[in-house]
């Protein structure tokens, strides 16, 4: 499912990438899940890398944290890649039958996430990828409890609710590359066209997928490829990174 995608992105630089706190190979025992700590773990990555300037890439809900380091450390970012990304969380938009909906979920996530019956994540699964094999889906949903626990999957969900940067759009002076799938069900087209409208010079590419993760198989990866390589130039300048 991520395979292409370290695959390909590493053959056009070389590509830092790293779980975030609470998931997959990074300490799943942490309290502080706000936006603030995750972006200090950003600085932390940066920082161990030794990377004076670098192409910055954020996907879903890591398009923001790239957004929000390339506004406060500008000389440090050559580039901004967001895709699948939003600047505003559920709670921030303020919609109460969202709100309603995903306060919901949240707790629903706290009872089900865990459970070896894969029913409850593969409502998940089929958000993030509906054009994927059931092999795929399969996978994904195993992926998916064994690399996060019901509570911190909870309150991930609820801190994301919180997320807020839409004040520091027009404080972008990074050269932005914005790409959105045309049938994201996870992230709304109306969410990346905000980022790319309200971006001074950003550049926005419409892919034509229904996944938010994008298959390996699919002509909108091999787009979105060609886009990212033509946007870095072909001997790109810095080291692409991957938040």
């Amino acid at each position: 499912m991520w395979r292409h995608w370290v695959k390909e992105l590493s053959s056009i630089g070389k590509l830092y990438r790293y779980d975030e706190r609470g998931n997959g190979m990074s300490d799943w025992d942490v309290k502080d899940l706000s936006f603030e700590a995750m972006l200090a773990d950003l600085e932390s990555v940066v920082a161990a890398t030794g990377l004076d300037r670098f192409a910055l890439l954020g996907v879903s809900r890591g398009g923001a944290l790239a957004l929000e380091y390339a506004v406060r450390h500008p000389e440090r970012v050559s580039h901004l890649i967001l895709y699948g990304g939003y600047a505003q969380g559920w709670r921030a938009r303020g919609d109460f039958s969202e709100i309603a909906r995903r306060e919901a979920m949240v707790m629903l996530i706290r009872e089900g996430w865990g459970q070896d019956n894969p029913a409850f994540r593969q409502m998940f699964t089929s958000l993030f990828v509906p054009e994927a094999t059931q092999e795929q889906m399969d996978w994904f949903n195993e992926l998916q409890r064994k690399t996060v626990s019901p509570e911190i999957a909870a309150r991930l969900q609820s801190e994301l609710g919180n997320l807020d940067v839409s004040e520091q759009l027009g404080r972008v002076t990074t050269p932005t590359l914005v790409l959105h799938a045309r049938d994201d069900a996870v992230v709304s087209l109306k969410s990346g066209r905000k980022l790319a409208t309200d971006i001074p010079g950003a550049r926005f590419v419409l892919l034509d997928s229904k996944n938010h993760i994008l298959l390996a198989h699919e002509p909108a990866f091999a787009q979105f490829l060609a886009e990212v390589r033509r946007f870095l130039g072909e001997t790109p300048a810095g080291t692409a990174a991957a938040g």
